[in-house]
């Protein structure tokens, strides 16, 4: 879900690749027997907020686990960081995750999902459309995930991609389009979309995907995260691999009960005082240990569904059967 994310370190140009952000706790020794587990994440993104956190906090290093951060921006080049064995687990978007199922890529499971924003995408619209009923026959912008929002709005309208003129861009062309008019509407994540908003002051906004059906069935966004782990370390190490869920679950808990306290740790990440990073942990929810059985439930069936309209719409080659990537036998239950 490759899905570009909360740009909050707009202004940030990380090169593409692994850097690793070595952060752990003051005043504890690293220890060179402690497993090497780091960890594939994006510093753009605010769903990686409760593993940079672990990581800073130093619940990685209580838990006997020596893991650092690498920033890998795209979530396909996360994919092959795992399959490499560079890393050994990713939080990413399950667009990408789907997309490497169906081509038989067994190096990963996945185990649970940390962070989901609905409301976050949506489509803006240039003055003259007030609905997408308004948009048949016109030209929509989109990207990854926004694309399965816009199918969601377009559906409620009782229309289908091929009713209108698809147009795929870039996330960072998507304003100038919109403003000079290449095209009449644009679906994107925040803050793009505000950034539409202030291209086109008098557009209007046709929807979010709060307003599509995968939030009506799942409650989720279009799209949401999903933590993948090796399959490898799942497999000749379960107490590691359960050692870093638990790490995890504990940190989301955490940022939960504390986002000030969350922000200040992990702002210096994105670049951006610890305000800006506070008013964007509002706009997430993030799951820690409740009712994480549940929850895994609920995305386990969101991914089959996802996985579903992505092989109806043309978007991989088959169906993979989600299921067999899951894994949570190594996660503390709560």
């Amino acid at each position: 879900m490759a899905r570009p994310r909360f740009l909050a370190a707009a202004a940030f140009a990380v090169a593409l690749g692994l850097a690793t952000v070595a952060a752990p706790a003051a005043g504890i020794a690293q220890d060179a027997e402690r497993p090497k587990l780091d960890f594939a994440g994006s510093v753009t993104w605010l769903g990686m907020v409760p593993v940079l956190f672990a990581v800073d906090k130093g619940y990685f290093t209580e838990a006997g686990l020596d893991v650092s951060l690498q920033v890998v921006l795209n979530s396909s080049d996360r994919v092959r960081a795992l399959t490499a064995g560079s890393v050994a687990f990713s939080n990413l978007g399950r667009t990408t995750v789907i997309s490497e199922m169906a081509r038989g890529n067994a190096s990963f499971y996945y185990f649970a999902n940390i962070d989901d924003s609905p409301g976050s995408e949506g489509c803006w619209a240039r003055p003259g459309f007030k609905s997408f009923a308004d948009l048949k026959g016109k030209k929509i912008a989109a990207n990854t995930s926004a694309e399965i929002t816009m199918a969601g709005l377009l559906a409620k309208a009782g229309l289908t991609s091929s009713d209108i003129q698809y147009v795929n861009l870039p996330p960072n062309e998507m304003q100038l389009a919109l403003s000079r008019g290449d095209v009449d509407a644009a679906c994107i994540w925040q803050p793009i979309l505000d950034g539409l908003k202030k291209a086109v002051p008098d557009g209007a906004l046709l929807g979010t995907d709060k307003d599509t059906e995968m939030f009506e069935r799942f409650g989720t966004m279009s799209a949401p995260d999903i933590m993948i782990i090796s399959r490898k370390l799942v497999e000749e190490d379960p107490v590691s691999a359960g050692k870093l869920a638990a790490a995890v679950m504990k940190a989301a808990d955490f940022v939960n009960a504390n986002p000030e306290e969350a922000a200040q740790t992990v702002a210096h990440y994105f670049r951006q005082p610890p305000e800006a990073v506070l008013a964007g942990i509002k706009g997430f929810t993030y799951y820690g240990t409740k009712d994480w059985p549940e929850h895994m439930r609920k995305h386990g069936e969101q991914m089959d569904y996802l996985a579903g309209w992505l092989a109806e719409s043309g978007k991989i080659p088959v169906k993979p059967d989600v299921r067999a990537w899951e894994n949570t036998a190594f996660v503390p239950k709560p």
